[in-house]
């Protein structure tokens, strides 16, 4: 699976990993919920973290089409909210 983080570039990401992001993801989907501006930001960095450490990173002039995009590590949590489908930013397994 190829991911991009925006304004960063792209990783292939086993999809094995998913089970794993899925996790900080509902944890940020309930940070936005209840409006947990600081929780939501550690948890971002912790979901980009994760996909940094997990992924192997595309090259540069790589075309490769994106199966999966998430925010750039300062995006808002509007910016952000306006990203997500009803199941948060990582598609269901």
């Amino acid at each position: 699976m190829i991911v991009r983080i925006m304004g960063e570039g792209q990783v292939r990401l086993a999809e094995g990993h998913l089970a794993e992001l899925d996790g900080l993801d509902d944890e940020l989907l309930a940070e936005m919920e209840t409006g947990d501006a600081t929780g939501f930001r550690r948890t971002l960095h912790a979901l980009l973290d994760r996909v940094r450490e997990l992924g192997d990173p595309l090259p540069d002039d790589s075309l490769e089409p994106s199966e999966l995009i998430l925010p750039s590590p300062d995006a808002t949590l509007e910016e952000v909210r306006s990203l997500l489908s009803d199941d948060g930013l990582i598609p269901p397994l």
